[in-house]
């Protein structure tokens, strides 16, 4: 193994270490709020794979630069979705239009 495929191995997994612990301190009420701010970071993702991908120069590189710009869009237009659904919860209805009240009818059955 090469010196930086080591370093960047380690890297990694720090990363994923630290944002495991950071996730799992928040509490659930604020979770879904915290991940749908959390869209401008996969935007920055997003844009880092494209740009990993203009440097690609072997096969390999290009499946994965593929893969890292999926998964980033998707959490992209994921977390968007969610803002959305969250954002409808605060939204107020329209009120439904009231009813007319029925025809008044006399003791004969005929409808005036």
């Amino acid at each position: 193994m090469s010196a930086q495929l080591l370093s960047n191995l380690a890297l990694f997994v720090l990363a994923l270490l630290v944002g495991f612990e950071v996730i799992s301190k928040i509490p659930a009420t604020l979770h879904t709020p915290m991940m749908s701010g959390a869209n401008s970071i996969h935007g920055v993702v997003l844009v880092g794979a494209i740009l990993i991908a203009a440097v690609a120069d072997t096969p390999a590189a290009y499946v994965l630069t593929f893969v890292a710009a999926a998964f980033a869009a998707m959490n992209v237009v994921g977390g968007y979705v969610v803002t959305d659904r969250m954002l409808e919860m605060f939204r107020t209805k329209p009120k439904p239009a009231p009813v007319a009240a029925p025809a008044a009818a006399t003791h004969d059955g005929d409808v005036r």
